[in-house]
């Protein structure tokens, strides 16, 4: 079996600039560049955990749909985030959308992100086929 590589753009105004996708497949991985709740160039929901998680995922859940990827086949969560005492309010928007799934999922605190006003960062990865 070939292992084709696919590259998926975001929405992201980084990806040409530092030359990256959002996502890249190559046979059945499913790959997704760090996320932040960035929201027409700007942090958004700045100060809040919570919602920049649910912000995050929500993204990551759409751009899954609009390509015809399966959210359900996501095996693994990777947060980072720069006040590890809101791992409460993060895990639990990370719970909102993982509770049937069940990912192996970690989360690590950072000194900072690209932009001080981002509190969480969060990769994923998944498989096209789930045996």
């Amino acid at each position: 079996m070939k292992n084709f590589r696919t590259n998926i753009a975001g929405v992201s105004p980084w990806e040409d600039i530092v030359g990256y996708s959002r996502i890249v497949i190559i046979g059945d991985q499913v790959e997704v560049a760090g996320t932040t709740a960035v929201k027409d160039g700007k942090p958004y929901a700045v100060g809040d955990a919570y919602e920049q998680t649910r912000y995050i995922l929500q993204t990551i859940k759409e751009l899954f749909a609009r390509e015809g990827l399966p959210f359900e086949n996501i095996y693994r969560t990777r947060m980072f985030v720069t006040d590890i005492s809101q791992w409460e309010a993060i895990g639990r928007a990370h719970g909102e959308f993982f509770k049937d799934i069940k990912p192996a999922a970690t989360m690590v605190e950072v000194a900072s992100l690209i932009d001080k006003d981002l509190l969480v960062e969060i990769e994923v990865f998944a498989k096209l086929a789930m045996e």
